[in-house]
């Protein structure tokens, strides 16, 4: 089976700015993966590119083999770091909208976490609280039989309750032959969930280990690693 994502030599370049440089990484099925560094280090880039929403200015970024295009596009879920759905449409209108452009969506498991949490589905978007406007499009995006869920800041901006559900539908609805891309700067709200991590400094990596690994070689919990890396 190929590795859902590689990166051989990515470089993005903006100018005499280099987003990303000479980024070189493969990563395998079945893992929640955290995205890791400071504002700047090429965490957004790179997702815009694994997403096909950039090209590369030198190297090539693969998705299960392919570079990015409308077939990878079947294959990743994403949430964006912002919402990314139309705010006067109804909760209904937007399951009917994913169920008629997403052929790996699952009608059935949308609705049932939406029951989970009481949304009313004739609710328009802009009438319900930040935390649960997230937890929709989270719904949204882990309904989606994909092989690569990318989650661009899932947690930010919403309360500890709120985290643990969103946490919660990420660890219970992705398959275990997918992978599970996650970028955030709440590390150790997540840490608990995460299988790898990847550290990315001014648009090169600057780790890429196990959590295991990193509690066995450096005696410290991620997120303490991360401080020390990063001098935060």
């Amino acid at each position: 089976m190929k590795p859902i994502l590689e990166c051989s030599r990515l470089t993005k370049k903006y100018g005499d700015f280099f987003a990303l440089s000479d980024l070189s990484l493969t990563l395998e099925r079945g893992q929640i993966i955290g995205l890791l560094g400071p504002n700047g280090s090429g965490k957004t880039t790179l997702i815009k590119l694994a997403n096909g929403l950039l090209t590369p200015t030198d190297g090539h970024i693969l998705i299960n083999g392919m570079t990015p295009c409308p077939k990878t596009k079947q294959i990743v879920s994403y949430l964006p770091d912002c919402s990314f759905i139309n705010e006067h449409m109804r909760v209904q209108d937007i399951l009917s909208y994913y169920t008629d452009f997403f052929s790996n969506f699952s009608t059935e498991r949308a609705s049932a976490m939406l029951d989970a949490l009481e949304i009313d589905r004739r609710s328009r978007l802009s009438s319900l609280s930040k935390g649960t406007k997230e937890k929709v499009q989270l719904a949204l995006v882990m309904s989606r039989d994909a092989d690569l869920y990318i989650l661009d800041e899932p947690i930010g901006g919403v309360d500890p309750a709120a985290r643990d559900f969103i946490l919660k539908t990420i660890l219970t609805n992705y398959r275990e032959d997918a992978a599970v891309l996650i970028s955030t700067h709440l590390i150790a709200d997540i840490e608990n969930v995460l299988d790898r991590v990847l550290f990315l400094r001014n648009g090169q990596l600057a780790l890429n280990a196990t959590v295991d690994d990193i509690r066995t070689e450096y005696g410290k919990s991620v997120d303490a690693l991360f401080r020390e890396v990063f001098k935060c």
